[in-house]
């Protein structure tokens, strides 16, 4: 009976470097690991249309797209002798394996291009290519330079998409000549690590980089569910510290341990379960605000690869907004606009908000950083509308403020000024049970509604429709959460 090896692949040699516990269970028991959510899904979806860009700038190059393990290295053997640029040729040696993005012929040898959709460099990314230049030499292939191509950050689309212009080039060979070095008995140590038993592995630092860990969750279960030490506004090795100390609670923090303010205010909430109010300065906010009040906000989604002209790789397509308005008598009305069609949205956008503002009044939103840079980049793209996006920029007031600078806080809040905890925590009202709860959901499903999936897969006119109800749904209420949200900053002032 012929016994199945245990393989390392350069995906699961990379789970090694974060996590030991990972690996194992990545490769003896998969069915551990959580499904792959929509987000992380899209990431390689964005990936995979990256990668066949890449291959434009490759001429002559063989896809082998066979993707029967045994097949693909015999077929990866023959073409080697065609000394033409490979797109995803395999290589198993010594229970090690790898697929190349691309493998490009030179006169001495193997050139290894790694395709990433990042705008630079990473250490994952010598790591990485450190592993593949091991395997392909132990199998015989000289490997001459190696190069990691990534999407150029700077470009600018103006009519089709310019490969050449996408990409940058870099040579890394040097990096990956010193990070070989750790790879042998790195490979050894994990080959025998996925041949034992499943290792026992404390939390640290790394469950988060450079990668969240999938078993994060499971890994990190025995913490209290709410403000651990992992909750504490800006921790950072303060929580590491106090988990060493085997502190694992915030309430367990002792007064002896040097907090910052805002830190201060958390640990003495949590021990009280009182609210903190800064009375004057939530009183010096609402005086600020002028009627008739607006409460903006927008959804956007962005693509590696620029989908109109003016834009650049990743920049953010605003593609829907909600403005609910109060009037100075209480008087409450609400308007949505989400862009239809696959034309670029921005002009629409603009327009619809131009008409929805007004010309007076506060214009309310959370985290306004966000909102001014859309703005401002629709108002460069648009020179006509750089006054008008001037004009509603200074009308704008930032409800996050209160809640950033912990002039309200509320233990419910565990550590955190979004208004995803926020509204609970003064209202008990949630974005739970909503079928999109979140921006990266709404900006995933408004791309599929619009232009469709990698597959080329288009939605139905049901599923248009369904989507774009429940995105209405998600964006309108982030507007009423600022209205509910503000009253309660309002009765709260007058309670004190």
């Amino acid at each position: 009976m012929k016994t199945f090896q245990k393989i390392l692949t350069k995906s699961k040699y990379i789970n090694g470097l974060q996590c030991q516990r990972l690996l194992w269970i990545s490769v003896n028991a998969k069915d551990r690991l959580p499904e792959v959510d929509e987000a992380k899904q899209k990431l390689f979806d964005e990936g995979h249309i990256v990668g066949e860009f890449a291959k434009k700038l490759f001429f002559r190059g063989i896809d082998i797209e066979d993707e029967d393990f045994s097949k693909n290295l015999e077929e990866t053997k023959k073409l080697l002798k065609e000394n033409k640029p490979l797109f995803e040729p395999a290589f198993l040696v010594d229970r090690i394996y790898s697929r190349a993005d691309i493998l490009e012929p030179t006169k001495n040898g193997w050139n290894i291009i790694e395709v990433k959709s990042s705008t630079e460099v990473k250490d994952v990314n010598i790591q990485d290519v450190a592993f593949q230049k091991y395997v392909y030499e132990k199998a015989g292939v000289k490997i001459n330079k190696c190069f990691l191509l990534h999407i150029n950050n700077q470009y600018v689309r103006q009519g089709e998409i310019n490969p050449s212009e996408l990409f940058v080039k870099e040579d890394i060979s040097i990096n990956v000549v010193e990070e070989i070095k750790l790879v042998p008995e790195r490979i050894k140590e994990m080959l025998n690590i996925i041949d034992s038993k499943e290792p026992v592995i404390k939390i640290s630092d790394s469950c988060c980089k450079p990668y969240e860990c999938p078993l994060k969750n499971e890994c990190w279960s025995f913490l209290p569910k709410e403000n651990s030490v992992f909750d504490l506004y800006r921790g950072g090795k303060k929580s590491w510290e106090l988990f060493e100390k085997r502190i694992l609670a915030i309430k367990d923090i002792p007064d002896s341990f040097e907090l910052g303010d805002k830190q201060q205010i958390q640990l003495e909430c949590e021990k009280t379960g009182k609210v903190h109010i800064n009375e004057k300065a939530i009183k010096e906010f609402l005086n600020k605000l002028k009627y008739p009040l607006y409460f903006l906000d927008f959804e956007t989604y962005q693509t590696a690869i620029p989908l109109y002209n003016g834009l650049k790789p990743y920049q953010q397509i605003p593609f829907q907004f909600s403005v609910h308005k109060i009037d100075s008598k209480g008087k409450k009305s609400h308007y949505s606009f989400i862009s239809s069609g696959k034309k670029d949205p921005r002009k629409k956008f603009i327009n619809a908000i131009k008409r929805k503002l007004g010309t007076k009044g506060s214009v309310i939103v959370y985290n306004q950083v966000f909102e001014q840079s859309r703005l401002k980049e629709i108002g460069e793209f648009f020179p006509l509308e750089k006054e008008v996006v001037g004009k509603i920029i200074e009308r704008m007031a930032d409800l996050l403020i209160p809640f950033r600078n912990f002039d309200y806080y509320d233990r419910k809040q565990e550590g955190s000024a979004s208004i995803k905890y926020v509204l609970p925590a003064l209202t008990n009202k949630t974005y739970k049970g909503m079928e999109i709860a979140n921006g990266a959901q709404a900006s995933i499903r408004y791309a599929y509604i619009t232009h469709g999936d990698i597959e080329g897969n288009k939605a139905k006119k049901e599923e248009i429709k369904k989507v774009r109800e429940d995105l209405k749904k998600y964006c309108g209420l982030d507007t009423e959460a600022m209205i509910l949200v503000l009253n309660k900053l309002r009765e709260r002032v007058e309670e004190k």
